[in-house]
């Protein structure tokens, strides 16, 4: 893992690209290298974490042996090695090292870009400079795992693994893009393609984005996206589409065996592959039924003594850490935890803004960074088990079926939505105290789980409907004193899938996944100079599982059904089911007590008041309401008070 930035200056001048690397130091502590072309006005540089070749042969930039492409590359190449055996069928390599970077450098020779990239199968974000044809090929994998920031500064255009090395671009003086503000209160992240400052856009995931000089004389009205549509100088293509694949619909003839023989197959091979590094690898552990999975395959292919990793809370219904360590005991791994309390989520909070470098506001991101930090003092790769429920129907909105929300939408509009209402006028906190009643089920956060069917049956119930008001903050009341501009305008993709399920699956894995989840593991873990992979994004367990019917994911109202199925061949059942509860904190309790202070400070009327973008009546309402006891607003309030920090961190008010 690393981290790359570069710039393509229109001006000339000094071509140091340095800086920008330097403000990556986190991502590539082991190393780093700048290279520039002064006829080209090109400036690249790498940050490097060494995971794969662990000599100066593996340093970047690196530049192809007839000196025509150079590159930076970010990420992990897991069957380079087979690459490197077709390329040599062609004939004797040089081979200066065992990096997969020089394996793509030598594949782009042979085959181009996108040719190598369809053959490649890993995590990654990467610049390629060509010398002969003046062009800059930008790329991201195919699901977005690896983070890719580009745009037009003052003096050109500038790319990079995070916001904070475009900032050390020459001339930068990007400023904050109030439409993204929406966008950002509605999510609680910024969507692809857009990023919070003008100018500046990440690229989509299984993108290859070419720029010629004409790129340079100024940033198009908007991002370019369309495949294969040169415009400005820059051409976008496609070489992997999630849309595809979803749009290629199920393998109706599968069997229960082919599915789960195929999905172990899959998935072994992407951990074997992904467990391969010349530094120590282990893994995280919750004790659920993706990281678990992931746990028992790695100790299956490998026979390595695995070393997991576990976060623990005090508090009832969140902590999972007695679960990961039974499941680390029967599988016999080397296991390590750490309890969190509200005074190591304080040391904490002040890193958020930095680490994050962007407004990003799921709570789950501070035990995330605490467990990459444990993590990291043991080993240097850990594999997650990120993506199950995006891929096997996990979510607890995948799970209600069609036929409840039908009967549901033949109550009469008004009398379902004072039924909504009556749910979420009733705190989380108060329906979760009726979990020790005899005749109440120990739903794990039923509260919130409540809350969220209570907002669903305030809406007309369609499919796009209960996916956002299950995913969504601020529930289209967004506290802005303008109109909602660029939020009011995104709406979910077309239909390709004929099931509720699938459909908001692939939604999820559209900007859910990519924007939330991966954002989050990735700069937790980068922050800590720790590498995460995901074995379930392995682009042939996702195309896997997108063609294993629904029927084999989905069984009697349980979500994950052949990857549990998977899973008890190596796990006790017993030692694994339990109610979803996912990586959540008790952030609402802690805001209303050793939180409070810091919180009041950003949302006092004084703070709001520098951003006048803010609707500061209705964020003050919320407020009250929380510290009240009468709402549980955490995740709206969340979204606040990352973006004022983030504001205050990098000192950009915004405008209304």
């Amino acid at each position: 893992m690393c981290g790359i930035a570069g710039f393509w200056s229109k001006a000339g001048g000094l071509l140091d690209a340095t800086p920008m690397a330097d403000a990556l130091l986190h991502r590539g502590p082991d190393a780093g290298g700048a290279w520039s072309d002064p006829e080209g006005g090109i400036a690249l540089s790498h940050r490097r974490l060494a995971i794969i070749d662990l000599s100066p042969a593996g340093a970047q930039p690196m530049a192809s042996p007839d000196g025509r492409f150079v590159i930076v590359f970010n990420g992990e190449i897991y069957n380079h090695l087979d690459l490197r055996t077709e390329l040599e069928q062609a004939g004797p390599i040089p081979w200066q090292g065992h990096s997969d970077t020089e394996t793509l450098v030598h594949g782009i020779v042979r085959w181009g870009l996108e040719a190598t990239l369809q053959r490649a199968v890993g995590m990654f974000a990467l610049a390629v400079w060509d010398r002969q044809e003046r062009t800059l090929a930008l790329a991201r994998d195919r699901i977005g795992e690896k983070p890719l920031f580009y745009g037009w500064g003052r003096d050109g255009l500038i790319f990079g693994s995070e916001l904070k090395a475009l900032r050390q671009a020459p001339g930068f003086d990007n400023v904050v893009n109030p439409d993204t503000l929406s966008l950002y209160l509605r999510f609680n992240y910024v969507p692809a393609p857009w990023s919070i400052l003008t100018d500046i856009y990440k690229l989509e995931p299984g993108v290859i984005a070419t720029f010629a000089r004409d790129a340079l004389d100024g940033a198009p009205p908007a991002p370019p996206v369309a495949d294969g549509v040169a415009y400005r100088g820059i051409t976008v293509r496609r070489y992997w589409s999630l849309a595809e694949v979803v749009a290629g619909g199920a393998d109706d003839r599968m069997t229960e065996a082919e599915a789960l023989s195929g999905l172990e197959t899959r998935l072994s091979e992407a951990v074997r592959q992904q467990a391969i590094a010349d530094v120590p690898v282990g893994a995280f552990l919750s004790g659920g039924v993706d990281s678990s999975a992931i746990v028992a395959l790695m100790r299956n292919v490998t026979q390595a003594h695995v070393k997991t990793f576990t976060i623990g809370f005090a508090e009832t219904g969140f902590d999972e850490a007695p679960y990961a360590r039974a499941v680390a005991e029967h599988l016999g791994t080397d296991h390590h935890e750490m309890y969190v309390g509200a005074e190591d989520v304080r040391d904490v909070i002040p890193d958020l803004a930095r680490i994050y470098d962007e407004p990003f506001a799921d709570s789950s991101q501070i035990p995330t960074v605490l467990l990459s930090r444990l993590t990291r003092q043991s080993v240097t790769v850990a594999l997650s088990g990120d993506a199950g429920d995006e891929l096997f129907c996990g979510y607890n909105r995948y799970l209600i079926s069609r036929r409840t929300w039908d009967r549901a939408a033949r109550i009469p509009g008004p009398v379902r939505r004072r039924l909504g209402k009556a749910l979420t006028s009733v705190s989380p906190s108060r329906w979760d105290s009726l979990t020790t009643l005899p005749a109440v089920p120990n739903i794990s956060q039923l509260g919130d789980k409540i809350h969220k069917v209570g907002r669903m049956l305030q809406t007309p119930l369609g499919i796009a409907d209960i996916y956002r008001a299950s995913s969504e903050e601020w529930a289209g009341r967004l506290p802005l004193a303008s109109a909602a501009r660029l939020a009011a305008g995104i709406d979910t993709p077309p239909m390709l899938r004929d099931t509720a399920q699938e459909q908001m699956m692939h939604w999820d894995m559209m900007s859910y996944l990519p924007n939330d989840i991966l954002v989050k593991v990735d700069r937790a873990a980068m922050s800590a100079s720790l590498e995460t992979r995901v074995p379930l994004l392995d682009h042939r367990v996702v195309e896997q599982a997108w063609a294993t019917p629904l029927e084999f994911k989905m069984r009697g109202g349980q979500g994950k059904w052949a990857l549990r199925q998977i899973l008890y061949r190596y796990v006790p059942k017993a030692l694994i089911e339990r109610p979803k509860a996912g990586f959540a904190i008790p952030i609402g309790t802690w805001l209303r007590g050793p939180l409070h202070d810091w919180a009041e400070d950003l949302l006092s009327a004084r703070a709001l008041a520098e951003q006048p973008a803010l609707d500061a009546a209705a964020i003050r309402q919320r407020w009250a309401e929380h510290q009240a006891g009468t709402h549980d607003r955490t995740a709206s309030l969340w979204g606040v008070l990352m973006f004022q920090a983030w504001a205050r961190e990098w000192e950009r008010p915004l405008s209304a």
